[in-house]
């Protein structure tokens, strides 16, 4: 019941916020207050879940269409229960930095978020195609909202090309989630069945590509990841992307094996290629927002191949990496945010000069852009090692491009530290700007303490996010 509590919460919050006739600071402060407290459910879950068992657990089943076999089935896995706790450790984070700004119209605003936040628990909680499906289509509808109206100068741009991408994976989807359905005579995910029709495969990896995003779907990021308010496009870096990981891992590797094995070689490609194409353009991005987007397209390319390795140590690296990358991009564009709220730019021509009287800021900004550029005893090494070490059985090929991706990853990361810290002022930093205040410093350092105690013991995620350490033959077998 705890999976279903934790879908619950959050919609049933912003149903409460969305009508109470709530003053601002009320609103905005009981959105806040749900959040912590899906924190603490989640918690509660961890600790109730068992870590070396097998199959599903927490769940809820229900038949909803029995001739169909259709049903409400929800609960979790260990990879699964990692990504939900990321989720709402973000997304509070992100509602308590809307908080902090003051985001205008709060009840709507905040409903939608604790919206969202359920929309996404439900998605990595779903066992039932259909359920996945609903679940994974109702994230864009805050989405929507939440760029297109607190959006930036350009966002109505922004939300109309991430609608027109979106949209398009979702019909592919739902193609193949009705085709799956009819063939296999269950919409079930938590059975063994498997299919080995490649155009249902294709229709599920491409939505998932769009949504993650990846090269060559990747063309609503630039726009979105700059308009959206920083929070959301820390949300949609952190949280939503991983919503792909998910599907790629009890959809795709989990219910087509034979497809696999044919585009492995064609998913690993395109995944390098995405890795040092975004890396690329991280390098070269004029602005600081422009830098944490593009990254993060590298990052999710580097995740895809420890997907597409398929083997224990390529898929724990994934996992790991998805959860650290979570952290890391959440942190990285909350900073953003601050600098460009003391600023009024996040261009790197006008910052520079930053930790001069900045002492706070400054040792944020380095630990977590060390942590970002993956040195040595970072979870993000940790992650990264594991998926060179899986993929290098592909072939060393592979392995080179992920080594290419660190070294990628340290520049561009380094610019970006010595953009903010050092180098001289530029026109829009003024002397008077102030370190981190304390209400700042309340969101980023859980953030940046969860990412050391990881960095202390990675196996926490990356020993526990499977039945028996053997990841490649759970999802063979359908994670039963």
């Amino acid at each position: 019941m705890l999976a279903t509590w934790l879908i619950l919460l959050p919609i049933v919050g912003a149903l409460v916020v969305a009508i109470l006739p709530l003053p601002r600071l009320a609103a905005a402060g009981l959105a806040f207050l749900v959040a912590l407290a899906e924190v603490g459910l989640w918690i509660v879950a961890a600790g109730r879940f068992d870590f070396e068992g097998e199959g599903l657990q927490l769940g809820t089943s229900r038949e909803w269409v029995e001739s169909l076999g259709i049903s409400y089935t929800v609960g979790f896995y260990g990879f699964s229960l990692w990504l939900v706790g990321v989720t709402v450790v973000v997304t509070a984070v992100a509602i308590g930095y809307a908080v902090w700004v003051g985001r205008d119209r709060p009840r709507a605003y905040h409903a939608l978020m604790l919206f969202l936040t359920g929309a996404v628990v439900a998605t990595f909680a779903a066992q039932d195609l259909l359920l996945f499906y609903v679940s994974f289509e109702a994230m864009l509808i805050p989405l929507y909202v939440l760029v297109g109206v607190w959006g930036g100068e350009r966002r109505m741009r922004a939300t109309l090309t991430f609608v027109v991408y979106t949209m398009a994976g979702s019909l592919v989807m739902l193609a193949s989630v009705v085709a799956f359905g009819v063939t296999q005579d269950t919409f079930s995910l938590a059975d063994s069945g498997t299919s080995d029709n490649r155009w249902i495969f294709l229709g599920f990896a491409v939505a998932f590509a769009v949504k993650a995003p990846l090269f060559p779907f990747h063309g609503w990021l630039p726009l979105a990841y700059r308009e959206a308010p920083v929070e959301i496009a820390a949300v949609l870096s952190a949280i939503v992307s991983k919503t792909a990981v998910y599907g790629f891992l009890v959809i795709v590797l989990a219910k087509f094996p034979e497809p696999v094995d044919d585009f492995t070689t064609l998913a690993l490609v395109l995944a390098a290629t995405g890795l040092v194409y975004g890396s690329v353009l991280a390098f070269r991005a004029p602005d600081l927002r422009g830098i944490v987007a593009y990254s993060s397209l590298a990052q999710m390319g580097l995740i895809t191949l420890g997907l597409f390795a398929f083997n224990d140590l390529g898929l724990d690296g994934a996992v790991l990496l998805s959860v650290a990358h979570a952290l890391v991009s959440t942190t990285m564009f909350l900073l953003v945010g601050m600098v460009e709220r003391r600023c009024g730019s996040g261009d790197l021509v006008a910052l520079g000069g930053m930790a001069r009287g900045r002492p706070v800021l400054t040792t944020v900004l380095l630990v977590s852009g060390m942590i970002a550029l993956a040195v040595p005893g970072s979870t993000t090494f940790a992650g990264e090692f594991l998926i060179m070490a899986g993929v290098y059985e592909e072939g060393w090929g592979y392995a080179a491009v992920v080594a290419l991706g660190v070294v990628l990853a340290a520049m561009y990361v380094l610019r970006l530290i010595s953009a903010v810290l050092h180098v001289r002022p530029g026109a829009a930093v003024r002397e008077e700007a102030l370190d981190l205040r304390a209400g700042e410093l309340a969101l980023v350092l859980p953030l940046v303490a969860c990412l050391l105690v990881l960095s202390a013991w990675p196996a926490l995620v990356s020993q526990s996010s499977f039945p028996n350490d053997e990841p490649q033959s759970a999802l063979s077998e359908g994670l039963p």
